[in-house]
């Protein structure tokens, strides 16, 4: 099988990971904004983000000798008798990053592309890198890896700084917009003015909703990102209907999400390096591979059953749907099934850096927000027109958290053998 030995190439592939971990976000979120049912869209990532596990497992884990030591993937997979204790740990870990990229889809809608990936990211960072370290037997440097741990969380507090400020924004923009359609109507009332977003709510059921003939409608105008008019066509589109909705539940939507994906990776450490010594006397540990494709295995099978269970009980008003219905959604479909091959590339990537150097240094590519950021401005007009205080806000925290990226890199170093 191919091994990562130095740390140029180690941080070659967290460069990689960090591009792909940072873009595949951005392809779901144009999914919901288009009004795609995030259960539909999850289905589809799932499915390929298993397959690139496997397409990994079958190039990278079959390059090679086969040797008692280091065995090959399909291998490894003939000892599962042997080596089950990691293989739990690595499908414990499959679980969690199921759970927590779950919870990011809603986060995005109700919080913004930029601020969930800063505030996941962060969380994910502080105390599954600390983890990470302790488990990896402190090989990299302490002096100046915590300093980079500060650095997120200090990106992630104005991470949720930027969100309240961009909240407020948005608020003022359509109290702006209120004034003027008073003016010219004589009614005074924020419901006057989004009252068509109450009477035309989004059917609860997608299969009754097929049976209704839909009313010839003309082509909405062209509106400018950051206006009131985009906040509201936005909400008639998307999938996910969050104005008026509390601040607090999407902060809490993306503090779950961080939570879980803390976790992840001390899981995938100790499935790949046995530091808690759970494997019988001469059973090799399990390769990075082998690792991955069951920590993928039990991602795909959270998330089907997860996402099969939210077509008939959804959440957050998202329409209701079933299996029926999601086979006959193709619109957008490919773009899921990229997105999901994608980030499974992204995670191997990591996975495989972190093995090399650390994992502790491999959550550098925790740093996506950087990219994430770059396409929510670009594609969505986030944060258009906000105040200068947003833009401050905003400058900090991606500034912080590229400080972030390199201090973590730079506390990369070679692993010693257990």
């Amino acid at each position: 099988m191919y091994l990562v030995k130095d740390i140029s190439g180690a941080i070659g592939l967290m460069a990689v990971a960090l591009v792909l971990l940072g873009t595949w976000p951005v392809v779901l979120a144009v999914l919901e904004r288009r009004g795609r049912l995030p259960q539909h869209t999850f289905l589809d990532f799932s499915i390929t983000n298993f397959l690139a596990a496997v397409l990994i497992a079958l190039t990278f884990g079959q390059i090679g000798p086969d040797t008692p030591e280091a065995p090959n993937f399909l291998t490894q997979l003939t000892q599962v008798t042997n080596n089950w204790p990691s293989v739990l740990f690595a499908m414990a870990g499959g679980v969690t990053l199921s759970l927590g990229t779950l919870a990011t889809q809603y986060g995005w809608a109700f919080v913004g592309l930029s601020v969930t990936e800063v505030m996941a990211s962060s969380l994910k960072v502080v105390i599954g890198t600390t983890l990470n370290y302790f488990l990896d037997g402190r090989i990299n440097k302490a002096e100046i890896l915590f300093p980079g741990v500060g650095c997120f969380l200090i990106a992630a507090i104005l991470g949720s700084l930027v969100h309240s400020s961009n909240a407020a924004d948005n608020q003022e923009k359509l109290a702006k917009s209120l004034v003027n359609y008073s003016k010219n109507t004589g009614n005074t009332t924020y419901e006057d003015l989004t009252e068509h977003l109450i009477d035309k709510e989004a059917p609860k059921d997608l299969e009754e909703a097929k049976l209704d003939t839909p009313e010839a409608t003309p082509k909405p105008e062209k509106v400018e990102a950051g206006t009131a008019e985009f906040l509201v066509h936005l909400e008639e589109k998307r999938s996910i209907k969050v104005l008026g909705s509390h601040t607090l539940l999407g902060l809490a939507i993306v503090v779950f999400a961080g939570i879980f994906y803390a976790l992840f990776a001390p899981a995938f450490n100790l499935a790949t390096n046995d530091q808690w010594h759970v494997l019988p006397p001469n059973v090799p540990h399990l390769v990075v591979y082998t690792a991955y494709f069951y920590f993928s295995l039990a991602c795909l099978g959270v998330s089907v059953g997860l996402n099969v269970w939210f077509l008939y009980r959804p959440m957050v008003g998202v329409p209701r749907s079933s299996v029926s219905a999601y086979l006959a959604d193709g619109e957008g479909r490919w773009i899921a099934l990229l997105a999901g091959m994608v980030c499974g590339l992204g995670n191997a990537f990591t996975f495989m850096a972190g093995q090399a150097a650390g994992y502790a240094a491999a959550d550098s590519v925790q740093a996506l927000p950087l990219v994430s950021t770059f396409w929510g401005v670009v594609l969505f007009g986030e944060y258009r027109r906000s105040s200068r205080r947003t833009y401050t806000l905003l400058v900090s925290m991606l500034l912080m958290f590229a400080v972030a990226m390199v201090v973590l890199m730079a506390s990369s170093n070679h692993r010693k053998p257990l």
